[in-house]
């Protein structure tokens, strides 16, 4: 089955760190761009950040600048969020998905959403 599974969301305090993963079966992850998506509750998804296919070209949005690393193990067919500094506004459900561009064109994905892994930031 081609999918990407997210993983490693949690709860954490104002100023914490998480990890999260996107782990791809049924296909080569490392031919991909690769992005990061995420809706908080009664808001529309928004993009977070982006990567190229090797890792020389990465993309973030102004909110998460400075805080938030991507970053992809071509040979483990995963790609990472490194997510420090968090703030309650960072609270969403985090997405990943194939992209057809980087910088993301809006919600633009190929393929499907998955269903997701929940971040939650609050003291």
């Amino acid at each position: 089955q081609v999918q990407l599974v997210e993983s490693g969301g949690g709860l954490v305090q104002p100023g914490g760190s998480l990890r999260l993963s996107c782990a791809a079966s049924g296909f080569t992850l490392r031919y991909y761009r690769i992005g990061w998506f995420r809706q908080a509750p009664g808001k529309e998804r928004e993009g977070v950040s982006c990567i190229h296919t090797t890792g020389s070209y990465t993309y973030y949005e102004d909110s998460v600048k400075g805080r938030f690393t991507i970053s992809r193990d071509n040979a483990k067919n995963t790609v990472y969020l490194q997510m420090n500094g968090l703030r309650p506004e960072d609270t969403a459900v985090y997405y990943c998905a194939t992209v057809p561009a980087c910088p993301l064109r809006g919600q633009s994905i190929l393929g499907s959403w998955g269903q997701g892994t929940q971040v939650s930031v609050s003291s």
